[in-house]
C-alpha cells in the first residue's frame, strides 16, 4: 500500500505517524505542493500535514484553493484520508464544514473528551474517554456533523466521510517537532503564544511528562486509519 504524505512545511511533517506507515510494511511518499511538486500518481491513502498558514489566505499561498479542490477529489472518490490541524481544515472545508477563529488559541496541552458518537468509530473508537493533547491552533474547523471529539475551546476529532477523518490535535508529533515549535516561538515571539498566554517553559516540561503516552496515542490512531485504509475494519 501506498501512503502519500502532504507536508506543507519541514517542521510539520508526518512524524510518528510517517513512522508507522513504514513500520506496517508500506510506502510512504512525502509530496509538497506549496513547492510546486507534481501530484502523485497510484497510492491508496492520503495523510495531510499541517502548517503555520491559515485556510484562508489564499493570496499568500495560492496553492491552498488548488488543494481543497484535490481534497474534494479524493473524498468524491472514497479514498481514505487524514488530516492533521490545516490538513483536517482543508480536508474539513472540502467536505462542507467551515474553519473559524477561536477568541483565544489553543496552545500547549488541553483536555480532550470523546463525544458520544465515537465509541462505535473505527478509528477513535479505541482512545480513552478523555486524554490530555497536544495543541498549537488559532483557528479550527466546524465540521458539517457533530464532531467524535472537543476540547473546551474547539471541536478536535470528526469524520467527514466513510473513510475521511480529521484531528485538530497533534497526535503526529516527536519530541523533536515539539521542541523545535517551542524555540521558534520563544526566539520569533511567537503572537499566538503571547495571544493565548502560555508559559513555555511549562509547556515544555510537560511536553517531557506526556510525550511517551502521546505517541503511543498517535501510533495507535495512524494504525487503525492503515486498517481502514486497507479494508481490514469498516463500521
Amino acid at each position: 500500500m501506498k501512503v502519500v504524505a502532504v507536508v506543507f512545511q519541514d517542521d510539520a511533517g508526518p512524524g510518528v505517524f510517517g513512522s508507522t506507515v513504514v513500520d506496517s510494511g508500506f510506502e510512504l511518499v512525502e509530496w509538497r505542493p506549496q513547492l510546486g511538486e507534481p501530484e502523485p500518481a497510484h497510492f491508496d491513502a492520503v495523510m495531510v500535514f499541517g502548517g503555520a498558514m491559515h485556510p484562508h489566505q489564499v493570496d499568500e499561498h495560492p496553492w491552498l484553493e488548488s488543494q481543497r479542490e484535490w481534497l474534494r477529489g479524493l473524498l468524491a472518490h472514497d479514498v481514505p484520508a487524514l488530516g492533521v490541524c490545516l490538513g483536517a481544515e482543508l480536508l474539513g472545508e472540502a467536505a462542507g464544514g467551515s474553519v473559524v477563529r477561536l477568541e483565544s488559541p489553543e496552545i500547549g496541552w488541553e483536555e480532550t473528551r470523546l463525544t458520544d458518537g465515537a465509541s462505535s468509530d473505527p478509528v477513535f473508537g479505541a482512545l480513552p474517554a478523555s486524554f490530555p493533547s497536544l495543541q498549537w491552533h488559532s483557528y479550527a474547523l466546524e465540521p458539517p456533523a457533530g464532531p467524535l471529539a472537543r476540547t473546551a475551546g474547539s471541536a478536535q476529532a470528526y469524520r467527514l466521510a466513510d473513510r475521511a477523518w480529521g484531528i485538530q490535535f497533534h497526535a503526529e508529533v516527536t519530541p523533536a517537532i515539539v521542541e523545535g515549535w517551542i524555540r521558534d516561538a520563544e526566539d520569533t515571539d511567537a503572537e499566538d503564544v503571547r495571544e493565548a498566554g502560555v508559559d513555555l517553559g511549562a509547556m515544555r516540561e510537560r511536553t517531557a511528562h506526556e510525550i511517551g503516552a502521546w505517541q503511543e496515542l498517535g501510533r495507535g490512531l495512524a494504525t487503525r486509519f492503515l486498517a481502514v485504509a486497507r479494508g481490514e475494519r469498516q463500521q
